[in-house]
């Protein structure tokens, strides 16, 4: 499955099913089981966007090269989509944290960085004792 540059393009169903080799009909029961959701244009016409084309190539390759059934493959993009939530929060959260270090007074960096070392060698030492 070739990589495309992404565009602001959108296909209709028929030449989707042509490029991937399937039957509309399928496209069609990605979109019933909610593994797909085209836009949809004034009259109603099924629009898939580069984002859609992408969601459907790992579908096709769960499906296709893994042998996972609809069932399975909507659980994994489901874990996906919360892992990738899962990391943005961490990203975040790390982004934060940089910020709050940042604006530290210089003389409180060290101190207070240097002081938590022996509290988390404390906690290691009362953990391994347990």
């Amino acid at each position: 499955m070739a990589r495309r540059e992404k565009s602001k393009a959108a296909y209709m169903i028929s030449s989707v099913a042509e490029q991937y080799g399937l039957h509309p009909q399928t496209l069609r029961l990605y979109e019933r089981e909610g593994l797909l959701k085209p836009s949809r244009s004034d009259g109603n016409t099924r629009l898939y966007t580069d984002d859609d084309l992408e969601r459907l190539e790992v579908i096709l390759h769960l499906t296709r090269d893994l042998g996972v059934n609809l069932a399975g493959v909507e659980i994994i993009l489901n874990m996906r989509a919360r892992m990738e939530a899962m990391q943005e929060q961490m990203e975040d959260f790390v982004r934060g944290l940089n910020l709050e270090l940042a604006n530290w007074p210089a003389a409180d960096k060290n101190t207070s960085v240097n002081s938590l070392i022996p509290v988390s060698r404390i906690i290691i030492e009362s953990r391994r004792r347990g």
